[in-house]
């Protein structure tokens, strides 16, 4: 046998008599659907073995090929969690994150309008340089032992770092994978990006910002304060812990590396999930750790959903679901202005629902083959693209990369985000957020012309 070759065999819905093209696109729909609905009820069913036997189903159904399911797995995702998770876990093993979160709590004083303000302007801010994942598998311990010394519920203040690091990515080439596909095939640059979008994502940065801190102080969940600079010490000091700075010295070292080459991948042809994945072997040797310790700390349920997650999407994808959606929105476009309101509304609700990966892809060549046919200017919608997109990423709690690792972290601490949880933070602000981004993005156009 020819090697890489894959031999067919007989699927189950084949056996059925459902192996035509048109049964097995009904057929993702369906599972898609019904892997879904098991997400959403989280009460009957935990969304990682969800996740997995809809992955799995796909491929024992026959939806999509061993194979197929391999490669609809986004491996630079994977890897970027896994090798930021292992240096994370040694950073955390140091101590470091205990000082970091002891130096915020006497920055803010303990007042949680104070900490979800700095803490989401700094998220965000991040998320623009290095990418929104990173972002969060960083910030989000910190804020959490923070909040928990304060006795404090974190799953809002959670929820909306993890809102603010998906609008803070939407500002460069970099901060989100589906700028990173626009970038690629529609030929924009990083400069490109931060002259198109990056104003823009400012403003809705504080109109986002509004939308989340107005609803956390309606439920109550900025009320707390402390008393007295002594009651601060107090807290500070019940959790003292002791510092392997050795250990610290080293991990700060390798995670600098890091940020340094994710800044400049694209520069030296290496994905971020390369680079991560590498730096994390670096680290386990040069510390010499027990693997094995490090690796508890690794959210292995978050990475267990991912797989299944992208073998569901990857489902669509292969069965044309998704070309079908993006050749739908693309016949509505009639001119470049209606469109910015066409593509940057329906990408924001389906980013929001699936994984905006696949669907950036399948509708960057829509726009692609569409630039080849009009006489219009496309750019204005490729940049809709990107808004709606990255922005729609906070409408649930699957539809974007770091809502997920954020809910794996705070669930390893004991702590859980529900669907319906963030969606009832996540649904206006990106409501908001993309409504205010398009009608900017369209006011600039409409004013200063293509």
């Amino acid at each position: 046998m020819a090697a890489g070759v894959e031999v067919h065999h007989t699927t189950l819905l084949e056996l059925l008599g459902l192996g035509d093209a048109k049964s097995l696109y009904w057929a993702s729909i369906l599972l898609f659907t019904a892997t879904y609905a098991m997400i959403v009820l989280e009460k009957f069913f935990h969304r990682v073995p969800a996740a997995l036997l809809g992955g799995s189903l796909a491929i024992f159904l026959g939806i999509i090929t061993p194979r197929e399911a391999w490669e609809a797995i986004d491996h630079n995702t994977m890897f970027l969690l896994v090798g930021m998770m292992v240096i994370v876990s040694v950073l955390i093993e140091s101590g470091f994150f205990s000082i970091l979160s002891n130096m915020a709590l006497r920055f803010t004083g303990g007042d949680p309008l104070k900490i979800l303000l700095v803490f989401t302007f700094l998220t965000a801010f991040m998320s623009a340089f290095l990418d929104n994942v990173t972002t969060v598998l960083f910030m989000v311990p910190i804020l959490l032992q923070m909040l928990v010394k304060l006795r404090i519920n974190p799953i809002p203040f959670v929820i909306a770092t993890v809102l603010a690091s998906n609008i803070g990515g939407t500002a460069t080439l970099i901060g989100d994978p589906p700028n990173i596909i626009i970038g690629s095939l529609g030929g924009f640059t990083f400069n490109d990006f931060i002259v198109n979008l990056a104003p823009i994502v400012l403003v809705v940065y504080v109109f986002g910002t509004l939308v989340f801190t107005l609803y956390m102080k309606w439920m109550g969940y900025l009320d707390r304060k402390i008393q007295s600079e002594e009651e601060l010490r107090r807290i500070i000091d019940q959790f003292k812990v002791e510092y392997d700075v050795p250990l610290m010295r080293k991990g700060l070292i390798v995670f600098g590396i890091t940020l340094l080459l994710f800044f400049f991948h694209h520069h030296i042809g290496l994905q971020p999930g390369t680079v991560a994945l590498t730096m994390a072997a670096v680290l386990l040797l040069w510390t010499r750790l027990n693997p094995e310790k490090v690796f508890e700390r690794v959210e292995w349920g978050t990475l267990m959903f991912f797989v299944g997650l992208f073998m569901v999407i990857g489902g669509l994808q292969v069965n044309g679901v998704f070309k079908d959606l993006a050749n739908f929105v693309a016949e509505l476009v009639t001119d470049p202005l209606g469109g910015i309101w066409i593509i940057g509304g329906l990408s924001a609700f389906i980013s929001g629902i699936v994984d905006n990966i696949p669907f950036t892809m399948a509708m960057s060549y829509v726009l692609l083959d569409l630039a080849k046919e009009v006489t219009f200017p496309v750019e204005p919608l490729w940049w809709a693209l990107a808004l709606g997109a990255c922005l729609g990423g906070n409408l649930t709690i699957i539809g974007a990369s770091a809502n997920v690792v954020a809910a794996g972290i705070v669930e390893k601490e004991g702590y859980r985000i529900s669907f319906v949880d963030f969606l009832k933070m996540g649904t206006p602000v990106a409501f908001v957020t993309t409504l205010i981004a398009l009608f900017l993005l369209w006011l600039k156009y409409n004013l200063f012309g293509f």
